[in-house]
């Protein structure tokens, strides 16, 4: 006995309708230019920037969130760039090509 048979003993007059798959609205707009992945150093910090996106500021914006996220860091969208706090350029560029992005490494 299932859980919608339970349910189904539970509650014999409701009527269950069936889910319908929706489309995926975390989805970003892939591009052909590769994104371009920098490091730099202001006031004596180490940032990583990524650069070159030419989609939705939005979905940008929803990616840099993530990137955070994963790596458990700091930073900030300004200017359609992103800027992560650290070094991380090879794990955000692997993060990158994992959600199917063309990344190019720029500097150092």
């Amino acid at each position: 006995m299932d859980l919608q048979d339970q349910l189904k003993n539970l509650f014999p007059d409701h009527e269950f309708k069936e889910e319908t798959p929706q489309e995926n609205k975390d989805a970003i707009w892939m591009q052909d230019e590769p994104l371009l992945c920098k490091y730099e150093k202001r006031k004596g910090k180490p940032i990583t920037i990524i650069d070159g996106y030419t989609g939705a500021k939005e979905d940008f914006k929803s990616l840099a969130k993530e990137l955070k996220t994963k790596l458990s860091v700091g930073g900030s969208f300004k200017d359609d760039k992103i800027i992560i706090q650290g070094d991380y350029r090879d794990k955000i560029m692997q993060i990158l090509q994992d959600k199917g992005f063309k990344v190019k490494r720029v500097g150092g």
